[in-house]
């Protein structure tokens, strides 16, 4: 569908980085969207709530925190499966299709901006080749990740500014289309909707804030039984999972349990790469044009944006 199409429904897009509130605001915004007879649901836009039973270590939203709500995309794969993002622009753009032919608003709410231009925008991705990516992930194994990403910051600085320095999946997929296409943006779009009627909302607040909501989520993760929960994972074949296990939070909880790092230098790291994630994630949101800033922490919010939209 394309963006000159009209449809009854809007797909709303609320963006954001880590702990600025994005989850709350939607379950309210939705509430009230269904009390005003507009019936919404949510659709998740971050790559890390699909995994089941990682609840602690992404802050996924309890089922009495999403407030009868129903969410789309949580819980939908095990932690050794791989969760790529043409993959999840399929579940999601299905998602969003299936509420709009039962008259219900779509809220997609993305901590991830590489998932929301994927899910929203004309996006093609570049091609695969089994034989380089096994390559790559072999020397992945066999020289760290780090290495790795020091490649890629030699080859496409530029790629390399949009992934951080652990993400070994992105940084594996980054080389590959360099390697196929010669260039990292070969094939990516500027802002070109592919879904008809989005309004994209994001929530800021001053840095030393969000630092500091960072820092308790990480002490209330910690306090909640991130630990045990990670250890449970890795029964489970957490550490088999390219993508989960690469999360924050778990990886150093499972460096923790290799006795690789004690439990501060693990509380510590967590804190430290959630708030560079935070930044590389506003940086990604702030490169588009078309999100509309609110301030997190304004009362009355999710009625002021419920109130505003048109019938």
């Amino acid at each position: 569908m394309r963006h000159n199409e009209r449809v009854s429904t809007p797909l709303l897009v609320l963006n954001g980085p880590t702990a600025s509130g994005k989850s709350t605001l939607a379950v309210r915004l939705a509430q009230e969207l269904t009390a005003a007879g507009r019936p919404a649901e949510i659709v998740n836009a971050d790559s890390m709530l699909v995994y089941r039973g990682m609840n602690i270590g992404t802050a996924k939203p309890t089922m009495a925190e999403r407030g009868g709500v129903v969410h789309h995309l949580i819980d939908v794969l095990e932690v050794d499966q791989v969760a790529s993002v043409a993959t999840f622009q399929q579940l999601a753009r299905a998602a969003i299709a299936d509420c709009r032919h039962r008259g219900v608003i779509p809220l997609l709410v993305g901590g991830s901006a590489l998932y929301v231009h994927a899910i929203v925008d004309d996006f093609e991705f570049p091609g695969t080749d089994p034989a380089v990516r096994a390559r790559l992930e072999a020397e992945l194994d066999a020289l760290g990740a780090e290495q790795l990403y020091r490649r890629l910051v030699e080859r496409a600085p530029e790629a390399a500014a949009d992934i951080l320095p652990g993400n070994a999946r992105r940084i594996v997929r980054a080389l590959e289309v360099l390697e196929l296409t010669g260039s990292w943006r070969a094939r990516l779009p500027e802002w070109n909707y592919a879904i008809a009627d989005v309004q994209q909302w994001g929530l800021e607040l001053p840095r030393e804030q969000l630092d500091q909501r960072i820092e308790a989520r990480v002490q209330r993760m910690w306090a909640d039984g991130l630990v045990a929960e990670v250890r449970g994972l890795a029964e489970r074949g957490l550490r088999q999972g390219r993508t989960a296990s690469r999360a924050l939070g778990y990886r150093q909880v499972l460096a923790l349990l290799d006795g690789e790092l004690t439990e501060a230098e693990a509380i510590e790291q967590t804190i430290s790469g959630t708030r560079r994630f935070a930044r590389k994630q506003l940086g990604w949101f702030r490169r588009d044009p078309r999100i509309r800033w609110l301030p997190a922490t304004e009362p009355g919010l999710a009625e002021h944006l419920a109130m505003t939209l048109p019938v």
